[in-house]
């Protein structure tokens, strides 16, 4: 039996830019924690289910790896395919109304320089297998996003409006929280038997 802990980043702290020609998916990555981010990802952290991880892996975006720091003695390993979904835009503006709903209902769509979510889960779960096979005996944390955690699941999971079901059983209103977190139970051969939500 491995087991993998998922949790999404803390609260972040989103600031205007002005005349800053970082790109959206720059600015996005930069966001910090607010102050409560902070003291929420502190307080998740003593909880006793979430110390003494042996391996710390984040996405590279700021307030993932400004969360992942509470649950980590030494290091956190960066990783990028862990990151959040791209939009492929310069700003909000350019996104369409429309395309949230798109993406849920067509796993290939993206726009130009954007992902698609089959694309967003492919690269999780080849970094996900990776992690499993290299510490199998370790526990693990993944510290990352929402919708890339979401896309993620569905690989295993059916979701609806009523929420996340593995083999049947709702596991997740899917009211996604700030520091919303998970522990996924695989069997040696990396087929997930368990998915379990911790509030």
């Amino acid at each position: 039996m491995k087991e993998i802990y998922l949790i999404r980043h803390s609260e972040p702290l989103k600031p205007v830019n002005i005349d800053n020609n970082d790109s959206l998916q720059i600015q996005n990555e930069k966001w910090c924690l607010t102050i409560h981010g902070e003291i929420m990802a502190k307080e998740k952290s003593e909880r006793e289910i979430f110390n003494n991880f042996d391996i710390v892996i984040s996405s590279n975006y700021a307030r993932a790896i400004s969360t992942a720091k509470y649950f980590t003695k030494d290091k956190i390993l960066v990783d990028k395919n862990f990151n959040e979904r791209k939009f492929g835009v310069n700003n909000w503006d350019e996104l369409p109304n429309d395309f949230e709903k798109k993406q849920w209902n067509d796993f290939n769509y993206k726009l130009p320089n954007g992902e698609s979510l089959n694309e967003v889960i492919d690269r999780q779960y080849k970094s996900l297998i990776k992690i499993l096979n290299r510490y199998p005996n370790k526990k693990v944390l993944i510290v990352g996003h929402s919708t890339a955690f979401t896309s993620l699941f569905s690989k295993w999971c059916e979701i609806n409006e009523n929420g996340y079901t593995f083999k049947g059983k709702v596991f997740f209103d899917g009211k996604w929280k700030h520091c919303e977190s998970f522990k996924l139970i695989f069997d040696n051969d990396n087929n997930l038997t368990n998915i379990i939500n911790f509030k």
